[in-house]
């Protein structure tokens, strides 16, 4: 997953029943259609005094770096190893938070060449993916950074390979937060999955500058538009 969706300006019910305290800002924040590492997203954030809302930047900067970059590309990080890596060791003890997702692009890579997907929830409502921040502070104000934890997912619908992003279920999005609190481990077993849907989609996605809700438009899967050419390194190594 290196590209998704954060509309949630229409969610009046389920903002409402799942995040109470944050739902009128949730509403109240742009909607986007094509959210790229380095831009910045809503999030849910565990922190001591509770879950707080905060907008954070894509990519994840550990609070040793020297500056507010890193040579190392941190917009996901592997459940299975983000519990052993320097990088993410802190944030995945005690900084967890969510974020709700309309739904997110996917290469198909079984193809020649490769095709673009949209996957959303089969439901319609959002989606809530597990992730990891931090807080970089060094110099002038504090920067907030999140990382995406990926790992295998059965849930991710063919012909799309069965692996991207960590769901987290709508009840379960508070005990995610709590530092030490109820995790599946370095798996998925056990825990509910959404049901899903893609569609092909053209490859404007590529174009970083477009963020509109026509990128959503479905394209005939044996469509020129849905093909991609490579030519962008977002999506070289897509989850």
């Amino acid at each position: 997953m290196r590209r998704f969706v954060q509309a949630l300006s229409a969610e009046t019910d389920w903002a409402s029943a799942t995040f109470p305290a944050f739902a009128d800002a949730l509403r109240a924040a742009p909607d986007r259609y094509n959210i790229a590492g380095h831009d910045t997203a809503v999030a849910v954030l565990g922190m001591p005094d509770g879950p707080r809302l905060r907008e954070c930047v894509w990519g994840l900067v550990p609070p040793w770096s020297p500056s507010p970059q890193t040579r190392y590309t941190t917009v996901t990080a592997r459940l299975d190893r983000a519990a052993r890596s320097r990088m993410y060791r802190r944030a995945w003890q005690s900084q967890h938070c969510v974020v709700p997702i309309s739904g997110y692009y996917k290469w198909d890579r079984n193809t020649a060449p490769a095709r673009p997907y949209f996957i959303h929830a089969r439901s319609g409502e959002p989606l809530l993916l597990a992730w990891l921040w931090e807080c970089w502070d060094r110099d002038g104000p504090a920067l907030y950074t999140f990382t995406l934890l990926t790992g295998p997912n059965p849930a991710i619908p063919a012909p799309l390979t069965q692996d991207g992003p960590v769901f987290v279920p709508a009840d379960r999005w508070q005990r995610w937060l709590k530092p030490g609190g109820w995790f599946p481990g370095a798996s998925l077993k056990g825990l509910r999955l959404p049901a899903l849907d893609a569609y092909p989609v053209g490859r404007v996605i590529q174009d970083k500058t477009r963020d509109d809700y026509t990128l959503l438009e479905p394209a005939a899967a044996d469509s020129e538009s849905a093909y991609a050419d490579d030519t962008d390194e977002d999506f070289a190594d897509d989850d």
